[in-house]
């Protein structure tokens, strides 16, 4: 696996300007799943959302929201995912993949919630979903540029009564994304992609 620098430009890896175009940021952006120990400023990721939620939105129902989780408010988060992963023949086994689970949320530094508002009509619901997803990826894209990686989870914890009680998620909202989100210690290679051209069809 790469290093954070090996993927970016040494000016983006210090927090400088960069020269990177959108296709750069686009074909370089990856999915991170381990951190460094470094504070996140959530400030710098709210004023990115306002970037973000700028995407095709039909009837501009605007049906997301935004939960941000941090410091020791990761806890029960961390907590209820020890409970869901405590599983194993022996009290011993079970007590140590608990404690993975739970040291698995408390590494990573913030977590959003993309909470999407379920429209009672489906082709809304469908084209709502379809906006908010744009909405994520934005919101990635814009980070990557700035040094700041994440990973799009959609878990059992996302469904999880608990957790939605939790965090105050109300009856006929959805988590269509759970963010977690850091600086990389690690950069995962490049997964190569087909090329669009071998799918297209052409009508004329």
């Amino acid at each position: 696996m790469a290093t954070l620098n090996d993927s970016l430009s040494s000016n983006q890896a210090d927090r400088g300007v960069t020269a990177m175009t959108l296709s750069d940021i686009i074909k370089n952006r990856r999915s991170i799943q381990l951190y460094e120990e470094k504070t996140v400023p959530v400030e710098e990721l709210k004023e990115l959302l306002e970037t973000a939620i700028w995407v095709p939105n039909h009837k501009m129902t605007e049906p997301w929201r935004f939960v941000f989780i941090r410091g020791d408010s990761r806890k029960p988060l961390a907590d209820i995912n020890r409970k869901l992963n405590e599983k194993g023949t022996t009290v011993e086994e079970r007590n140590k993949n608990g404690e993975v689970a739970y040291k698995k949320i408390m590494d990573v530094p913030v977590f959003l919630m993309v909470v999407m508002n379920e429209n009672p009509n489906m082709k809304l619901r469908e084209e709502d979903y379809a906006a908010t997803s744009c909405v994520v990826h934005n919101f990635s894209l814009l980070a990557w540029e700035k040094g700041i990686g994440m990973i799009w989870k959609t878990n059992q914890l996302t469904t999880n009564e608990e957790v939605r009680a939790t965090y105050d998620i109300q009856p006929g909202e959805k988590i269509a994304a759970m963010l977690q989100i850091g600086y990389p210690a690690k950069v995962p290679k490049e997964r190569p992609r087909k090329e669009a051209k071998t799918l297209i069809s052409e009508f004329k």
